[in-house]
């Protein structure tokens, strides 16, 4: 397994405004997300293939592609799946002044309506959570597929995966052409383990 694949517990709780987990008492579930869309064509094969399982996903969009694409972003929405800002240039927090990242992520607030935020990389400053955290949730991960490798071991990443999904994880996906390769081979078979062993998945 990847080494950075799974976050630890313990490192979650040194940042507690944001959210790594969502644990439900009532059953097992598990939050499926997708980044750096929407994309036309991968998009819509991934919302393709949770409907083939009845599942909901969160599909963290940037501004951009929200823009160049309405009618992608607008079919994810229609699907019963849920969106989140992901920025509108896909910036990395730690190496952006913070009021042009504040700026950005509200830019892409006319392109993506909802009060949920993923910092591009998990890259964010203090302070820019700070001046975030009043008006968005701000989502990170639990597990991460690693679907953007380019040299990825798909069967050990799904592997790692599987072994480490608990109930209320928050998993990551890309809908982006540069994952594409290892999402088409890596997704299905996750959805179907996921169904198999009793769970749900749900927007955030």
């Amino acid at each position: 397994m990847l080494w950075y694949q799974s976050i630890p517990t313990w490192f979650q709780k040194f940042f507690p405004n944001l959210i790594w987990q969502i644990p439900d008492p009532n059953e097992k579930v598990v939050y499926l997300t997708f980044d750096d869309g929407p994309h036309p064509e991968i998009s819509i094969w991934v919302a393709n293939e949770l409907e083939k399982r009845n599942l909901k996903a969160t599909f963290f969009c940037v501004g951009n592609n929200a823009q160049k694409f309405p009618d992608t972003y607008a079919e994810i929405v229609k699907r019963g799946h849920r969106v989140g800002n992901h920025t509108m240039r896909h910036l990395k927090g730690w190496q952006t002044q913070d009021e042009l990242y504040i700026e950005d992520v509200k830019e892409c607030s006319q392109y993506v309506q909802s009060n949920l935020f993923r910092p591009p990389y998990g890259r964010i400053k203090s302070k820019q959570v700070r001046k975030l955290k009043d008006n968005f949730k701000i989502v990170m991960w639990s597990l991460l597929s690693c679907d953007f490798e380019k040299n990825l071991n798909c069967h050990a990443a799904l592997k790692g995966l599987k072994k480490k999904t608990k109930n209320g994880s928050i998993v990551v996906f890309h809908d982006s052409t540069k994952a594409e390769k290892n999402l088409k081979k890596m997704l299905p078979e996750y959805l179907d383990y996921l169904t198999q062993n009793g769970f749900s998945c749900k927007t955030l």
